[in-house]
């Protein structure tokens, strides 16, 4: 061989049986390898490669803001773009407008231009189990018995009524129970409930969800011991905020039918309110009125306005009667609160105490013989006047609706005080008769009559009855002929004016 002239390559190099020989690469430096240029050049390469019907357009005009561009496909793409996320954010605000707080939603999932994911900073572990057709924390749907009701063969035969299929069964149904009833996380275990049991917690979430439903409508509308409902609220707000009360400072006294608060006084144009008054709010719950009609519908005075079809009513009508009794009661000069304003249910009164502290009833208050003894004949007067000048029975008369204030004794809670031509006027007066007839013969007043005495002292009827059972007897037949009577010639045409500051 020459020297100067190449070798010549083998025969099994000049053409290879896996392929065309790779081209052998052009040697680089360091620097080059380390240069900007160089990194740029390549990644131009690697895009152009992998998009080439963009291989013309410069990168910096997808990635700058305020860069420009001529080419009419890169701008309809990029204002194609805009609009479909400006839908997008249009469609989940009606969405979100929509749905609200409710907890069955709507999605326009299907009607966006854009998936949301593609568009979101969220990470991309994040899912929406919303969107997606399977829940993964969702126990898997129970397999159930053919039609023919049984399932394998032979020793293996499963029939509904198997003791575990049928414990698991009754466990998924768990999931019908009402939203009120916490079941806990026995649904997503393998727990067997057997019949019993199942029908037992099905029994109780009915019941519960009833009570909750009852103490809901409860409390929305109406008066509970010691709170009131929105309406007595706003109520009570109006009459401060129109100068009647400075304040409510809070409840004095709860019963059956009434809900006592105490109020600072202020006034009602040129007239004065006394500076403590007493808001007596009747409860609106119809729980403790139902069995009270029958002193308003036999009432002659409210008989034509009572109406059995509409009971909430009632209650207004019981809180109007006890303002005209209290009127009436005031008129004669019988000690007891001054009406100030009745709002509906909301009666306003004077206040039978001093700084704050209410009177206390009569049978709690610790009294010397004398003083007891007064007590009794104040009583007994009040009862006269109360029959005679008032024309009116206290029907619920005892130590629990007696103050001792000031040296002397106080009426309260008349709103149940019915006229003596009531059909059981008499009946209420000798049950009165009996109550202070009692509580003061057990106080050790020996000047105390016994009950009959009393009620021939008090109503001048003169009955007499060897025993308690001919005396109702003869009672009795009094009010059925005062009961004819007034049915032929009408109520007696007294205290049918009553002045009465109503506020409708």
């Amino acid at each position: 061989m020459e020297p100067g002239v190449a070798a010549p390559s083998p025969p099994w190099r000049e053409k290879c049986p896996w392929g065309a020989s790779p081209l052998a690469r052009t040697p680089c430096s360091l620097t080059e390898v380390m240069s900007e240029e160089l990194a740029k050049e390549l990644q131009q390469q690697e895009e152009n490669a992998a998009f080439p019907h963009v291989s013309g357009i410069d990168k910096a005009v997808l990635i700058g803001e305020g860069t420009e561009t001529s080419s009419d496909l890169l701008l309809a793409q990029m204002l194609q773009m805009e609009f479909d996320r400006e839908y997008d954010a249009q469609l989940r605000r009606e969405e979100n407008k929509l749905n609200g707080d409710s907890k069955v939603s709507i999605s326009f999932e299907n009607y966006r231009m854009v998936h949301p994911y593609e568009d979101s900073e969220s990470s991309e572990d994040e899912v929406d189990w919303q969107d997606t057709r399977h829940d993964p924390y969702k126990p898997d749907k129970l397999s159930t018995n053919p039609k023919r009701g049984f399932a394998g063969k032979g020793k293996e035969i499963t029939t509904k009524h198997d003791e575990v299929t049928c414990g698991r069964r009754n466990t998924a149904r768990m999931e019908n129970f009402a939203p009120e009833f916490q079941v806990g996380d026995g649904i997503g275990m393998d727990l067997k409930l057997s019949n019993r049991v199942f029908n037992e917690l099905k029994q109780h979430s009915y019941s519960e969800q009833r009570r909750s439903a009852r103490i809901h409508e409860k409390k929305e509308n109406s008066t509970s011991d010691q709170a009131v409902d929105s309406k007595t609220r706003l109520l009570l707000y109006k009459m401060v905020n129109s100068g009647l009360l400075e304040s409510i400072n809070g409840c004095i006294s709860t019963g059956k039918e009434s809900v006592v608060f105490h109020a600072n006084g202020g006034s009602i144009g040129d007239k004065l309110v006394p500076a403590e008054c007493a808001i007596k709010v009747f409860k609106t719950t119809l729980n403790e009125f139902k069995n009270r009609d029958k002193y308003i519908k036999d009432d002659y005075r409210f008989k034509d306005r009572f109406s059995k079809l509409n009971p909430r009513k009632i209650i207004r009508m019981w809180a109007e009667k006890e303002m005209h009794n209290l009127t009436r009661m005031q008129k004669v000069g019988i000690s007891c609160p001054s009406v100030v304003l009745l709002k509906k249910h909301i009666l306003v009164m004077s206040f039978i105490g001093q700084d704050h502290v209410a009177a206390p009833k009569l049978k709690d208050v610790q009294l010397s013989d004398e003083d007891m003894k007064q007590a009794y004949h104040q009583a007994l007067h009040m009862m006269r006047q109360l029959y005679t000048d008032c024309n009116l029975v206290h029907a619920d008369l005892s130590a629990y609706n007696m103050l001792w204030h000031m040296g002397k004794i106080w009426l309260i809670d008349v709103s149940q005080s019915v006229e003596p031509t009531h059909p059981h006027g008499l009946e209420f007066l000798f049950r009165d008769c009996k109550n202070v007839s009692q509580f003061f013969q057990k106080a050790g007043v020996m000047d105390a009559m016994s009950e009959r005495e009393l009620f021939n002292a008090v109503s001048n009827l003169g009955i007499t009855a060897d025993n308690e059972a001919d005396f109702l007897a003869e009672i009795e037949a009094l009010e059925k002929i005062n009961e004819d009577h007034v049915q032929q010639h009408g109520k007696r045409a007294e205290y049918d004016s009553d002045e009465s500051p109503v506020d409708d």
